[in-house]
């Protein structure tokens, strides 16, 4: 027989599956609340838990994605709620929930789902995404040095300028290996010193400060008041200036403490060679979230995305990609899906083709391809005058010539007069 976890705030309901699951054979646990049933958890390791979505201190879906971030869902978990959608059964299903009963449970469904719980397999636990990864990019390699100098220094951190996946990407590489990771968000109810403490050690994570409601906004000054004590790493990320929150009505005296230490996020604007790197990182990031179907992008989507004028930043890119994975027909994202949903304009002629073949070839080569076609174009506009298409192009005849042959292209008599 297994042993199970219940977890719910209601004790009658407690009691009730306590009995009908002991007559059963099980050995039973019983958790009032997150506190108890992680205590629980760590200590017993159940074959099942049985799990109440609406509880006071942590819901039932925060508690999961807990779990399931810091690679404790080993066991499968059974969701339970007297409110249940059938977004809340989707979502606690992607986090990685093996089923979904609604209240009042009758004996025969609670029996059943029980006994198709455990035969459930479980997924090894994934390790969370960082940037570790994507070091290959020069941008994202100084990103994390910065990141890692920036937080021996200091246990607050504001990253301005991020969006909530980068700013998670950045607080993960920052979070040691097995220590607690606590995201603010997902705490409903004021933050008690008994949660807090469960993150000793680790990082306490607020994707966008710009999305904390006034409850949060309280939790969060709790948590700044405690964090050396209880050696706790306070990670920020934002996508609103500071004075904008200020005059949202956020304690500017609240909002000093928390920025005190930023770092900025590099522009994107100033980095396109990067973009293809970063675009595939946000990517394998939404993938591995269950966010999107698994998609991976063609040669001719990153040119594609290179080129783009990112002027929203980090939060455009972010969401083009999203879009992109949501909304492609075919596993490989094509140039022709970025230009759909960047509504980018290419103008065609006679004399200047289609820019979609360039997407196709890597860079190296899309640039011979243009150069090519560039000089092509004007030794026919200016007949083939050597001195003029200097001019024209701005290069030295020598390294003209040189660039000419390097290409491929062939010089008239009229080209060499």
């Amino acid at each position: 027989m297994a042993q199970i976890l219940v977890v719910d705030d209601e004790i009658g309901i407690r009691e009730l599956l306590s009995e009908i699951l002991a007559d059963e054979g099980h050995t039973v646990w019983l958790a009032e609340n997150a506190g108890a049933a992680r205590k629980i958890r760590s200590e017993k390791r159940p074959d099942l838990v049985l799990l109440d979505i609406w509880m006071p201190d942590t819901d039932g879906i925060s508690l999961l994605k807990e779990w399931s971030a810091s690679g404790l869902l080993t066991m499968p978990v059974v969701m339970m709620s007297g409110h249940g959608t059938i977004d809340t059964a989707v979502e606690a299903t992607r986090i990685g929930a093996a089923d979904f009963l609604e209240k009042p449970i009758a004996l025969q469904k609670l029996l059943a789902t029980v006994k198709k719980g455990l035969k459930h397999e479980v997924a090894p636990a994934k390790l969370p995404l960082t940037l570790d990864a994507y070091t290959r990019s020069p941008l994202i390699k100084d990103l994390k040095k910065r990141l890692e100098q920036s937080a021996a220094k200091t246990s607050v951190l504001l990253l301005k300028s991020a969006s909530s996946a980068i700013a998670e990407l950045c607080a993960r590489s920052l979070q040691a290996p097995h220590a607690p990771w606590l995201d603010l968000a997902g705490v409903s109810g004021p933050l008690s010193q008994e949660i807090l403490q469960k993150a000793t050690g680790g990082v306490l994570f607020v994707a966008d400060l710009a999305a904390l409601g006034k409850l949060q906004q309280m939790n969060l000054a709790f948590a700044l008041e405690r964090l050396e004590k209880i050696n706790v790493m306070l990670i920020c990320g934002t996508t609103k200036p500071v004075s904008a929150l200020v005059e949202a009505g956020w304690d500017a005296v609240l909002l000093e403490r928390v920025a005190e230490v930023w770092l900025a996020l590099p522009q994107l604007a100033a980095h396109a060679d990067e973009i293809p790197e970063i675009a595939t990182l946000l990517l394998t990031q939404l993938v591995e979230r269950s966010e999107v179907p698994n998609r991976h992008f063609a040669v001719g989507a990153l040119n594609a995305l290179r080129m783009h004028r990112w002027q929203g930043d980090w939060p455009e890119l972010q969401a083009a990609v999203k879009n992109l994975a949501l909304t492609a027909l075919e596993d490989e994202i094509a140039a022709e899906d970025v230009q759909r949903v960047l509504q980018t304009e290419i103008e065609e002629t006679a004399d200047a083709p289609s820019l979609l073949p360039f997407f196709a070839q890597p860079l190296r080569e899309a640039r011979d391809t243009f150069e090519r076609l560039y000089f092509e174009h004007v030794l026919r506009l200016e007949g083939g005058n050597m001195t003029r298409v200097a001019e024209k192009s701005g290069l030295e005849r020598t390294h003209l010539y040189r660039k000419l042959k390097q290409l491929g292209i062939q010089i008239g008599r009229r080209g060499e007069e």
